[in-house]
C-alpha cells in the first residue's frame, strides 16, 4: 500500500483553492479517492447549487499525495459539461431562487 502526506479532506482543499482561479463559483470539488496505481487523489467536479446541492460530476483534479496539482480536466470542459447539467435541470435550480 502506498503511502500518503496528506488526506482526503486536504486534496479537496487543494482542488477547491485551484477552481476558485479557474471556473465559476458554483464548481466545488466533490469527494476524494486515493488511486495507488499513480499514488494521487482524484477528486471530482462538481457543480452545485444554493437549496438544491450537487447537480453532476463535471470533471477531474489529480492532486499528489504530496499536495501538488498534478492535472485536471479543462476549465472549459468543465463549464460545456456544467451547462449542459444546467439545462438537464433548469426547472429545479430556477424554482430553488
Amino acid at each position: 500500500m502506498t503511502a500518503t502526506n496528506i488526506t482526503a479532506f486536504e486534496a479537496e482543499a487543494e482542488a477547491n483553492q485551484l477552481l476558485h482561479g479557474l471556473v465559476p463559483d458554483r464548481f466545488t470539488a466533490g469527494e476524494a479517492w486515493f488511486d495507488q496505481a499513480i499514488n494521487a487523489w482524484r477528486v471530482s467536479v462538481v457543480l452545485a447549487y444554493p437549496f438544491i446541492g450537487p447537480i453532476g460530476e463535471v470533471g477531474e483534479v489529480l492532486v499528489s499525495a504530496s499536495s501538488e496539482i498534478i492535472s485536471n480536466t479543462p476549465p472549459d470542459e468543465m463549464k460545456t459539461r456544467a451547462l449542459e447539467l444546467y439545462e438537464q435541470h433548469r426547472e429545479a435550480v430556477e424554482a430553488a431562487f
